[in-house]
């Protein structure tokens, strides 16, 4: 298996916010985490980058353990986090933002190669590269995070709720940009969403989480049809 944790557990002052937590994908998979706002989905992922730590259980990613590194190491072995809320540097430039995820390389050419991908991925990051990133859209804000964390060349792009806040024809944007990144550049992603028919229509396995811990797991293509996630997460 590509990323795997296991039974991973997390306290927040002696409350117990993940009991037991288990997922895994394999590369080049997509895998989606569905829940309710506190179900710990946001916890997962910090657990998984380091910002968080475990309380017991493993966090493994491509044959080596993980849990327990700080986050820039974890972050130099491939897997790479677009926050919620995006987080991006408000009064630095585009392009800027851009070089900040690539604060760990070193190949000068290398970064210039992956600024071009990005520049034809996102033309519209092109095209305001000088303009502070905190006057840009909500949509070009999210496609800046997502960019951002792709110049550190991940494995594993870690995605926190990226429509949120977004217009309906932006979220189509912004799912179809992971879909690309996804088949194009072989990254393999953790997507947590609360847009769950979005979610699971381009992921291939998806988990449910609730009050902490996995309620279901399944094919994506299943969890849409199951009644509980249907009336619950799908609205009916």
């Amino acid at each position: 298996m590509y990323f795997e944790a296991r039974n991973i557990r997390v306290l927040y002052d002696r409350v117990i916010a993940l009991r037991g937590v288990s997922i895994a994908l394999e590369q080049g998979e997509i895998v989606t985490l569905i829940g309710a706002n506190g179900a710990g989905k946001t916890t997962t992922l910090r657990a998984i980058t380091g910002l968080t730590k475990i309380s017991s259980g493993e966090i493994w990613f491509n044959g080596r353990r993980i849990d327990g590194l700080p986050p820039q190491k974890i972050v130099a072995l491939g897997i790479s986090m677009v926050p919620e809320g995006r987080h991006i540097f408000p009064y630095m430039n585009v392009k800027d933002n851009l070089l900040m995820g690539a604060y760990l390389r070193k190949d000068k050419k290398g970064i210039m190669e992956d600024l071009e991908k990005i520049y034809a991925r996102f033309p519209r990051l092109k095209e305001r590269l000088r303009q502070q990133a905190g006057s840009l859209s909500g949509g070009e804000q999210q496609m800046l995070a997502i960019s951002r964390a792709l110049m550190a060349r991940p494995r594993l792009l870690l995605l926190d709720e990226p429509s949120l806040g977004l217009a309906p024809m932006m979220v189509r944007e912004i799912a179809r940009a992971i879909l690309a990144i996804n088949k194009e550049e072989n990254v393999s992603v953790i997507l947590v969403e609360q847009n769950s028919r979005m979610a699971l229509k381009i992921s291939s396995k998806g988990y449910v989480l609730e009050n902490g811990q996995i309620a279901l797991e399944d094919a994506s293509r299943n969890l849409i049809y199951n009644d509980h996630v249907r009336r619950l997460y799908l609205g009916g």
